[in-house]
C-alpha cells in the first residue's frame, strides 16, 4: 500500500506515525515544500521576539524519517493530482503514485494587492525562513509597519517591539484580535498595546507602498503617509489548495466527512487545509490551529491504514499573553445575527482587570472568553468539547470562587 502525505507539518507527521503504528510494511512518502525537518510553526514568533532560538523549533529529530521508514521528498510543492491514475505531480514535473493520499498542505498567507507590494523588506510571517529574513532586516530598520490586528499581526508587532523597533499597527477593524474577541476585550487589549509603546491605527489600511527597491513608506486609506523601512503583512491565511482537481469538493477548505475522507475515495484531508464540523457551531469550518491539526492528522492516518475511526469535530481556541494580559478564547465567542437561539452572559471587573463571557445554546456551553484569571479555562474547554448539559445556573461558572465539583450530579 502506497501512502502519500502532502505536507510536512504536524498533521502530516501525526498521520505518518499513525499509519506506521498500524502497518509496519506500508510505504509512506511525505512531500513538503520546505527543505527541512518538521518544526513548530506557532513558535516562530518566539524566534522573532528573541525568547527562543531556531534550534528549539524542530518537533521531531533529524533521524525521524529513517526511524519510521518514511521517504521524504522535501523542497517540492504539489501542483496537480490525477485522481483517476492515483498520481501527484510536483514542481519540476516529477510524479508520485499513491493508493491513499492525505492533503495536509496547510495554509498560505493572504498576499497584499497594494501597489509596491513587491518591494524589499515587505514580509509575511509564515515560515522560519520568513523570520530569518525579517531578523536580518531588523538590524538596518528603525520603523516597522504591521498590517493586520489578528494573531500573526500581534505576534509580529510584539516581536519587533522587543527588537527595539518603533512599530505601527494598521487594522481595518476598531480593535485588535477582532476575530477572536469582542469589543470589550478588544478595547482592553488595545489599551494595553498602546501603553506598551505600540502605535495602533484602526479602520485604516494601506493603498500603496513607496520606495525604490526597498520599502520606505506607505500611503494609507485615510490619505495620510507613514514612514517605514520594514513591513509585516498579517492579513490572514488561505488553505493551500490551488492544485486540487474539480473532483475533490472544497469550500474554503477541503470538505471532509466523519472519517476525514474527501469526496474522492482514498483521498483524505487534515489540518489547516481541511474543513470539517465545528463542535460549537455545528457547521463546517476551518479551524487552523495546532492541536486540531495534530488530532486530525492522527485520525486521518488511522483511517488511511484501514482502521475506521470517526472524527468528532474541531473546536477553535487560543491562549495568548498580551504583555501581562492573559487572553483565552474557546469556541463560538462572537455570535452573529444569524446565530439564533444563543444566550450571552458577561462579567466585567475593570478594577481587577478581568472580563469573562459565556455563550450558551440552551443549557450547553458553546463559547467562552476569559481575560485574566483564566485558571478555569480547561474546565470550560471540556464542557464545550463534550457538549455537556449544565446542571447548574450558567452564571455560576463566572463566579471567582467557581469549583468544578459544582458540576457533579
Amino acid at each position: 500500500m502506497e501512502h502519500v502525505i502532502l505536507g510536512n507539518g504536524i498533521a502530516g507527521v501525526c498521520a505518518a506515525e499513525a499509519i506506521r503504528g498500524l502497518d509496519e510494511k506500508a510505504a509512506i512518502t511525505i512531500i513538503g515544500d520546505e527543505d527541512t525537518i518538521p518544526y513548530s510553526r506557532p513558535m516562530i514568533s518566539m524566534v522573532l521576539d528573541g525568547s527562543l532560538t531556531e534550534e528549539r523549533l524542530p518537533i521531531r529529530p533529524g533521524r525521524f524519517y529513517d526511524q519510521l521508514g518514511i521517504k521524504p521528498v522535501l523542497g517540492r510543492r504539489a501542483v496537480a493530482i490525477d485522481t483517476g491514475a492515483g498520481r501527484v505531480r510536483l514542481e519540476g514535473g516529477r510524479e508520485v503514485a499513491f493508493d491513499r493520499l492525505l492533503i495536509a498542505t496547510g495554509a498560505d498567507p493572504r498576499r497584499l494587492e497594494a501597489e509596491g507590494a513587491d518591494l524589499e523588506n515587505i514580509f509575511y510571517m509564515r515560515t522560519k525562513e520568513d523570520v530569518r529574513r525579517m531578523l536580518a532586516a531588523t538590524g538596518r530598520a528603525g520603523k516597522a509597519l504591521v498590517l493586520g490586528g489578528g494573531l500573526v499581526g500581534f505576534k509580529a508587532a510584539y516581536g519587533l517591539l522587543r527588537r527595539g523597533l518603533r512599530v505601527t499597527m494598521l487594522i481595518t477593524s476598531d480593535y485588535p484580535l477582532a476575530m477572536q474577541v469582542d469589543r470589550t476585550a478588544g478595547t482592553m487589549i488595545l489599551e494595553k498595546l498602546v501603553r506598551r509603546g505600540l502605535e495602533v491605527r484602526t479602520a485604516t489600511s494601506v493603498t500603496a507602498f513607496t520606495g525604490r527597491g526597498k520599502v520606505t513608506g506607505a500611503e494609507l486609506s485615510d490619505a495620510s503617509h507613514v514612514e517605514c523601512d520594514l513591513v509585516v503583512a498579517g492579513k490572514g491565511v488561505r488553505p493551500a489548495l490551488s492544485f486540487l482537481p474539480a473532483q475533490i469538493e472544497r469550500d474554503l477548505g477541503v470538505v471532509v466527512g466523519r472519517h476525514l475522507e474527501t469526496s474522492v475515495k482514498g483521498i483524505f484531508a487534515a489540518g489547516d487545509a481541511a474543513e470539517c464540523i465545528d463542535i460549537a457551531r455545528q457547521k463546517r469550518r476551518v479551524n487552523a490551529i495546532w492541536p486540531e491539526a495534530a488530532s486530525q492528522g492522527r485520525t486521518a492516518g488511522l483511517n488511511m491504514a484501514g482502521r475506521p475511526v470517526p472524527y468528532t469535530g474541531s473546536l477553535s481556541r487560543n491562549v495568548m499573553r498580551v504583555f501581562d494580559l492573559d487572553v483565552m478564547t474557546i469556541g463560538l465567542v462572537n455570535p452573529q445575527p444569524e446565530d439564533e437561539g444563543l444566550e450571552v452572559i458577561r462579567r466585567h471587573d475593570p478594577v481587577c482587570g478581568t472580563y469573562r463571557k459565556l455563550v450558551l445554546r440552551g443549557d450547553v456551553l458553546v463559547g467562552a472568553m476569559l481575560i485574566n484569571a483564566i485558571e478555569q479555562g480547561g474546565v470550560l474547554l471540556s464542557l464545550i468539547q463534550n457538549r455537556t448539559r449544565l446542571a447548574i445556573e450558567p452564571a455560576r461558572l463566572l463566579e471567582p470562587g467557581f469549583n468544578p465539583r459544582w458540576l457533579m450530579p
